[in-house]
């Protein structure tokens, strides 16, 4: 394996890529209340991938970049963070599992405010046991809704749902610190038509982390070309030596900030619907619907930062100064590199079934 393999791992999300230097389609979503939002559009790869290496044609997938920025969406709008479109009548949904106790913890309006005013939010002891919200049943956080009609790509739900939401459970259970998301499908003109929708709805009072609490980001969805990869069987073992001996070539060439396959040609970083799992930190995995056993299909990717030190080349024209290049020219600070303030771990990547929508998902952290 060669020495950029290896890098890998410190730095997952590398890499999508267009066909060419130009093969990318972004797309403007609908106007909202707040205004119509602006186009992010990736740059054009370094190389032309396909031209490289023609066989990859034939992997070629579609991936939506969703570019979540700092905004106010609405519960009518795709987002990560935001309102969620939640009938008023209808339960909110609680974790019900045993969870940990904690020392300290974050009260969510003292992070708001704390990040309104650019300063740290002050912590606060954990309260005795028996809290109500704290100790039982705890509401789930919404963490992000998308719309079909926003973004193509989505895949289907159950019974042709086009509306996706999802939440996790703001604490950790066991002694392996796990934790537990939920996806919610909706047919979005049916829920539309409720009369009221739930305009605050449960929340913990204390938070174990600041990074539990989404950002609210609108979303500026963009198509790119995505290929799988590269390691053990994702692509034939002839081609994955070659893209290896490309690897070594550029950098024994251009040194460590050489373009490399899996940084800068194939999967690119952040939030994402479609396209292929990333699998720096565990290798490829067989990823299967306990149902069925069918082989699952990737629904979403989402990422704490939207890029790191290796997958800069993918931060999109718009967030940078055209009079730069490189890293250097990279702008807007955190609100482009951790727009949504969640972390996840590592990437956390969300299987469903193509055979049957209504099967569990799985959630895998790779």
């Amino acid at each position: 394996m060669p020495l950029n393999r290896l890098n890998t791992v410190r730095w997952p999300r590398i890499a999508s890529v267009h066909t060419g230097l130009v093969a990318i389609r972004s797309r403007v979503v609908r106007p909202t209340p707040y205004g119509l939002r602006m186009t992010r559009t990736t740059p054009a790869r370094p190389v032309s991938v396909e031209a490289l290496f023609p066989e990859l044609a034939l992997y070629r997938a579609r991936t939506t970049r969703l570019h979540p920025r700092p905004g106010r969406p609405g519960r009518h709008d795709s987002h990560v963070g935001g309102p969620m479109l939640w009938p008023e009548d209808e339960p909110w949904p609680y974790c019900h599992e045993p969870h940990r106790r904690e020392s300290e913890g974050y009260a969510p309006e003292e992070i708001r405010s704390a990040r309104a005013a650019g300063v740290r939010p002050p912590s606060r002891p954990w309260p005795p046991a028996a809290t109500p919200g704290l100790d039982g049943p705890v509401p789930f956080v919404g963490l992000a809704q998308f719309f079909r009609r926003d973004i193509p790509g989505l895949g289907c739900g159950p019974d042709g749902a086009d509306l996706v939401q999802v939440f996790r459970c703001p604490f950790n259970h066991g002694p392996h610190l796990e934790r537990r998301y939920r996806l919610q499908w909706r047919q979005a003109g049916q829920t539309e038509q409720a009369e009221r929708f739930l305009a605050d709805p449960p929340q913990v009072p204390l938070l174990r982390w600041e990074h539990e609490l989404p950002e609210p980001c609108v979303l500026h969805p963009e198509e790119v070309a995505t290929y799988p990869w590269a390691e053990d069987d994702t692509l034939p073992a002839s081609l994955i030596a070659r893209i290896d001996e490309w690897d070594e070539a550029q950098v024994a060439e251009h040194g460590p900030d050489a373009p490399s396959y899996q940084y800068d040609l194939s999967i690119p970083p952040g939030w994402r619907i479609g396209g292929f799992p990333s699998w720096a930190s565990t290798g490829p995995m067989a990823i299967g619907c306990a149902s069925c056993a069918t082989p699952m299909r990737l629904l979403l990717t989402a990422e704490g930062d939207e890029m790191d030190g290796g997958s800069h080349s993918w931060v999109p024209l718009e967030d940078r100064d055209p009079t730069l290049s490189g890293k250097a020219s990279i702008r807007g600070g955190q609100s482009v590199v951790r727009p949504t303030r969640l972390r996840f771990g590592r990437d956390l990547h969300v299987f469903t079934c193509p055979a049957d929508p209504g099967h569990p998902p799985r959630w895998v952290l790779t």
